[in-house]
């Protein structure tokens, strides 16, 4: 061995036991569960759950990608531009929404609409203005910031109380949320072990034994925006103790042919009550898995195993119309180091990396979703005319035009796409940050109001649901 090979390993082997002990030093201290064990049956508590009848004859459900600051300003714009469409009698298609799925920054957004209804046309714009970089640690040259790196990320929750739980959520939970009824949101983060989308759904936490009526909405938001390395996973704790109702039937997912995902989910829901691998869940960044916000409705639908799940039964016979919105703030490719020989450097070929990644899972995911939902509407023509044809007549006595059949699903996304080059090109440019300037909180709203109003599926929507009406 050369005396070179043997410095360089004395200092790599230095360099791990300083690494060992900074990370030993740098331990969260903050990022403790704060989700409670699932409430006795018959308590107070039990009774606050996510709603379950939410959709009308005419519905619309939507999903806010993650983006920062950038992607809950353009998610708000879209909310915005539902509430322009309005008929004779005065309602609009934003009140027709009935559920949301979202994605980190989507999530602020989704999160406050699910919170305070319409509302929240007239308060979120100062709610977008406010700097959520404000508490947040960036420099690697600060040794307590890299030994907290090495303990698991940079910020933890105690980083962003202030500006979530504080100055955005104040407070609130998800029984607040359940309080209002509808819409249903679903707010998505994932499940970093499994190696799944995990949404903040009934669903999940019945699954996990634990109470989501209790559970800070600020602590969800966190969950669906944390960024693997710039903050530290959110975490839960499995409380298998505290119920006894049986899992979803997961013995089908050894069963020949079956998908690679049902595979996958059943691993992660026997997981969520198996103290033997841990106990705890570790939640990171929901955009890592699906930056859409689809793939939890997927799953969902591959779990429940019903012609209507997620929908509850009497949303399955209601619903006659249902538009999906997919709203995308997504950015597109960006950078210069194609002009030359030269480049990029090894922090842009990182970042690119990741964006290639997400990107091809959005396209993906979307390219999944749009035929899963012709095959949903499907499920649901031939549970409905293969009721007994006494209740199909109630139904119809009840809701009268009922028809069995009578079932559209649609399905289109919003982009800056829609938009023209130039004005695309500069909201392209907007940085996925959780500080931004009152112009261009103002250029994203108005973008997400405009690329509503300009659709062509949403414009004919509304009409035919004005005529409806």
């Amino acid at each position: 061995m050369s005396l070179c090979e043997a410095c360089g390993r004395a200092y790599r082997t230095l360099m791990l036991i300083l690494l060992a002990g900074l990370s030993a030093c740098g331990s969260l201290s903050h990022n403790a569960p704060r989700n409670l064990p699932q409430a006795a049956a018959g308590s107070a508590s039990a009774a606050m759950r996510e709603a379950a009848d939410v959709a009308g004859q005419t519905t619309v459900a939507m999903s806010f990608s993650g983006g920062g600051t950038r992607a809950a300003a353009f998610a708000f714009g879209a909310l915005q531009g539902l509430d322009a469409m309005r008929g004779q009698g005065g309602a609009s298609l934003l009140d027709d929404v009935a559920f949301i799925s979202s994605v980190s920054g989507g999530s602020i957004t989704a999160a406050y609409y699910g919170l305070h209804g319409k509302a929240s046309l007239a308060t979120f714009r100062s709610v977008l203005l406010k700097d959520g970089e404000a508490g947040l640690r960036f420099s690697l040259l600060n040794p307590v910031n890299l030994a907290r790196l090495f303990a698991g990320g940079i910020n933890d929750r105690e980083d962003l109380r202030t500006w979530l739980d504080e100055d955005v959520f104040k407070g609130a939970t998800y029984a607040d949320m359940f309080r209002r009824g509808k819409p249903i949101v679903w707010i998505n983060a994932t499940n970093v072990y499994y190696r799944v989308a995990f949404p903040f759904s009934q669903q999940a936490f019945d699954a996990l034994c634990s109470d989501l009526a209790s559970f800070p909405v600020s602590e969800a938001v966190a969950a669906s925006m944390a960024v693997p390395l710039f903050f530290a996973p959110i975490v839960l704790q499995k409380h298998p103790e505290a119920c006894s109702a049986p899992l979803p039937d997961l013995d089908k997912a050894q069963a020949p042919g079956q998908s690679l995902l049902f595979g996958a989910l059943a691993n992660a829901v026997r997981g969520l009550r198996d103290t033997s691998k841990g106990k705890y869940i570790k939640l990171v960044d929901g955009g890592v898995t699906d930056n859409y916000g689809l793939a939890t409705i997927l799953q969902s639908r591959l779990l429940l195993g019903t012609a209507y799940g997620p929908m509850s039964e009497n949303d399955a016979i209601n619903v006659r119309r249902l538009l999906f919105i997919v709203v995308d703030a997504g950015q597109g490719p960006r950078g210069d180091w194609n002009q030359s020989q030269a480049g990029p450097s090894g922090i842009e070929v990182a970042s690119a990396a990741i964006d290639a990644a997400m990107g091809t899972n959005v396209r993906m995911s979307y390219d999944a979703f749009v035929p899963m939902m012709q095959q949903w509407r499907d499920d649901l023509v031939a549970y409905r005319c293969g009721m007994q044809q006494s209740r199909q007549q109630e139904i119809a006595a009840r809701q009268p035009g009922w028809r069995c059949n009578e079932v559209e699903f649609f399905v289109t996304r919003i982009s800056f796409e829609a938009l023209d080059k130039e004005r695309a090109a500069s909201l392209n440019d907007v940085p996925t940050r959780l500080r931004l300037p009152e112009r261009d909180v103002d250029r994203l709203i108005e973008a997400g109001r405009d690329a509503i109003l300009g659709n062509p599926v949403i414009r004919e929507f509304g009409r035919e649901s004005t005529e409806a009406r």
